[in-house]
């Protein structure tokens, strides 16, 4: 396994400047991760410093608190595709979550993945507020409203991703829906852990660790 390619290595630090966005893009190509997860100002200049490589750009939509107008979500994942962007990561309306108003969460996926087109759309989750039933039927929704993806995690929620969300989700949902472990995942043992539970992709600033323990 090359566990590189799982990885969308994360930089989402709120005061993140240009130096360390440009560090964070050529470790990126260095370690051949399978993209750069960031946030949407630094989309265009990221595309510059990996025009000549394979990476993706994962940008992230109504983070971390999911609580934007559906409209604007749409909005703002089609602004960012233009961009160039490859793949979107929205949270979902929390608030509607915790109520279990599926329909408001149905319909603002519905409308974020209309918007992108065939992109890439994960949907996160928040699974540390939420009870595994709830984990479970949300995971349904947003499968049948088109997510592609379903991520567990912002990683500033108040917890990370766990091998029973992991499992809960896969439960959930036909094996074409993929399944992002995301929150937490700092080491290699528990990265290869959430891909042995289900996991298809793993979101972590800690990418490059994860590589270096399994190579020495």
């Amino acid at each position: 396994m090359n566990i590189a390619e799982y990885i969308d290595h994360t930089l989402l630090k709120p005061n993140t400047t240009a130096e360390m966005l440009k560090k964070h893009c050529q470790e990126a190509m260095e370690y051949n991760f399978y993209s750069v997860c960031i946030q949407p100002c630094w989309i265009e200049y990221a595309k510059q410093i990996l025009k000549s490589s394979d990476i993706k750009i994962c940008t992230v939509i109504s983070f971390p608190m999911g609580s934007d107008f559906p409209n604007v979500k749409a909005y703002a994942a089609q602004e960012a595709i233009k961009m160039g962007a490859d793949e979107i990561d929205m949270v979902i309306n929390l608030s509607a979550a915790s109520d279990q108003r599926w329909q408001n969460i149905y319909a603002e996926t519905v409308a974020v993945k209309r918007a992108i087109g065939n992109k890439i759309l994960k949907v996160i989750l928040e699974t540390g507020y939420l009870e595994p039933e709830t984990i479970k039927e949300l995971s349904a929704v947003v499968a049948n409203a088109g997510a592609d993806f379903i991520k567990t995690s912002t990683g500033l929620g108040p917890r990370g991703a766990s091998i029973e969300d992991i499992k809960i989700i896969r439960s959930a949902v036909t094996k074409e829906i993929k399944i992002k472990a995301a929150g937490g995942i700092s080491d290699a043992k528990t990265a290869l852990a959430m891909i042995g539970a289900g996991a298809d992709r793993i979101g972590t600033s800690s990418g490059i660790k994860i590589v270096e323990q399994l190579l020495y």
